[in-house]
């Protein structure tokens, strides 16, 4: 039987080739690739007992255990469901942790049903995610970073959302030139919006994942000749999720762009998101009084994130100011009340910090304005 690999992990990655990964579902939860579905060889029961074996009987004895495990109606259900992936996916390939005995066995039961060949990834899970590792390597990036920061609040994602949205129209329209700029959106990525409050409903990805996840979108990025990378202007952690340090270091450059927008207008910004959209999601999720009473509980969390740095006493003003405004919203319906917190907590606790870090970077500001003049500076970088 041709049981063929591949290692062309660049053509994975640009091509968003769907993969099975024949892994047990404890490793694929710990880690896994973009596309990647789990239809395990082994579940993790079976994993365990094989692996006992191995270590007491060796290699010889625990191959044969598998295949005693792996059989009859257990084995059947297995190849059916990896037969049903890849008649919906022809393209896909798979994987397990080093591309040995399991996907092996695995690609000789795909071929077998199916009659058509299915590639497997040399070296498997360990190969491709060294690759991706390598990919996130600030000495493989030719590209410019320029940072976009702002106060909290200025709504820098819903901005710069609105200029990869230009620059993909100005790439259809024009040429493939105007790709050299883009933005790359690590909370989306992270699964967060990169502050106390910044959860969401759902979790974030595991660390793994985040960087496979980043790695692919890099890669992808830069095979447009990439020129200019746009980023928010965050730390090294982006919630649980963390950037490698060479990578930080790089895109940390004298690159800052600085977008003005008046404390009312982010109030209103940060009213919609945490406030108006959040609620939105816990209602959907757990019923109206349900949903309110968990979307207070995230705030109140969020809210003793920040209780050390506020002082105990500021903390204990803004508690009140928020549960106040929360009951007059349970009474009139309106979340125009959240504002008065959302205010006291822009101004008091998040203006300060960041003025004090504009303080400091000054010398890293390459240019400031309102929003209009920030588009207009980004959406013409290519012209310098």
């Amino acid at each position: 039987m041709n049981c063929q690999t591949s290692k062309d992990f660049k053509h994975i990655v640009l091509n968003e080739t769907p993969l099975i990964d024949v892994r047990a579902p404890i490793e694929y939860e710990k880690g896994a690739f973009p596309n990647a579905v789990n239809l395990p060889l082994m579940d993790n029961e079976e994993r365990h007992v094989i692996g006992i074996k191995y270590k007491e009987d060796g290699h010889d004895d625990a191959v044969d255990l598998g295949y005693q495990l792996v059989s009859g109606e257990n084995k059947e259900n297995k190849v059916l469901a990896w037969v049903r992936f890849i008649e919906k996916h022809p393209s896909a390939m798979l994987y397990c942790f080093r591309g040995g005995q399991r996907s092996r066995i695995s690609q000789e039961w795909m071929q077998e049903a199916t009659g058509k060949p299915i590639l497997r990834l040399e070296g498997g899970y360990k190969a491709f995610r060294n690759y991706l590792i390598d990919a996130l390597n600030p000495e493989h990036h030719s590209y410019r970073p320029i940072r976009l920061g702002g106060c909290t609040g200025s709504g820098k994602t819903i901005l710069l959302k609105e200029l990869d949205t230009l620059l993909t129209e100005k790439s259809t329209e024009e040429s493939s030139k105007n790709y050299a700029t883009r933005f790359l959106d690590l909370e989306g990525i992270a699964h967060h919006r990169g502050s106390s409050f910044g959860n969401f409903i759902d979790p974030q990805p595991t660390q793994i994942n985040f960087e496979n996840r980043l790695a692919y979108k890099l890669i992808q990025m830069q095979e447009h000749g990439l020129k200019h990378l746009i980023l928010e202007d965050e730390g090294r952690n982006v919630g649980r999720c963390f950037l490698p340090k060479p990578l930080v270091a790089f895109w940390g450059q004298k690159n800052l762009v600085i977008v003005d927008v008046p404390l009312e207008e982010r109030i209103q910004i940060t009213r919609q998101e945490y406030v108006n959209e959040e609620q939105a999601k816990y209602i959907e999720s757990y019923g109206l009084i349900e949903g309110l009473k968990e979307w207070s509980e995230y705030i109140m969390t969020s809210l003793s994130k920040i209780k050390k740095r506020l002082g105990g006493l500021a903390h204990q003003e803004l508690t009140d100011l928020f549960r106040s405004a929360y009951q007059e919203q349970l009474s009139t319906g309106s979340t125009e009340v959240h504002a008065t917190w959302i205010r006291v907590l822009l101004a008091d606790y998040y203006d300060p910090m960041y003025n004090y870090q504009m303080e400091k970077n000054a010398s890293n500001i390459i240019f400031k304005g309102n929003k209009s003049q920030v588009m207009d500076y980004l959406l013409h970088l290519n012209e310098d």
